[in-house]
């Protein structure tokens, strides 16, 4: 399983901190997208650079991370891979706020407070959520995961959805397990 992540328009050391801050054991299995500015938002820049790293589509499932803007390109790059003859594992939007995802493959969500979750939710999103509460700045989600404290939501008890408190990163490490 090969880990996609598509940052947002940011200084690219917050990109290096998002790593460290919750999966250096990993890093051979860890891909960035390169690009600046607008290129994060382009899907087609990000399918480009998935044809040149993986050359066997079928026998490389692939989770998409993907940070603010750069969850633009890379809910379009998944569909696209995925109708390529790609598996999509899952895909995380972190602070994607106003973005909608669908997708046949596991989508998830974290967000910097509870009105950024509440409102995406209704740009779809899987059952298994996470918000920072305390609130945190938007940057915080990518610059220190391990930092930022909240909760995980499983909405697919409707009346009564489960909760569990813990960090941004141990979210993620969660995930990941599940998908592996």
């Amino acid at each position: 399983m090969m880990i996609i992540l598509c940052p947002g328009i940011h200084e690219p050391e917050l990109t290096e901190n998002f790593i460290s801050g919750w999966l250096s054991q990993k890093r051979d299995k860890i891909m960035v997208c390169p690009g600046q500015g607008v290129l994060a938002l382009s899907a087609p820049h990000i399918l480009q650079f998935l044809d040149d790293r993986c050359k066997n589509r079928q026998n490389t499932p692939i989770v998409f991370i993907s940070f603010s803007a750069g969850v633009v390109g890379a809910i379009a790059a998944a569909w696209n891979w995925q109708i390529l003859g790609g598996q999509v594992k899952a895909f995380i939007a972190i602070d994607g706020w106003g973005v909608p995802l669908w997708g046949n493959f596991p989508i998830h969500r974290l967000s910097h407070d509870y009105f950024t979750h509440w409102s995406s939710l209704l740009l779809g999103s899987g059952h298994n959520n996470f918000y920072a509460e305390p609130t945190v700045d938007h940057l915080s989600m990518w610059r220190s995961p391990q930092n930022v404290q909240g909760w995980w939501v499983d909405s697919s008890y409707e009346d009564f959805p489960q909760q569990m408190r813990l960090t941004a990163a141990e979210f993620l490490h969660l995930l990941l397990k599940r998908y592996e």
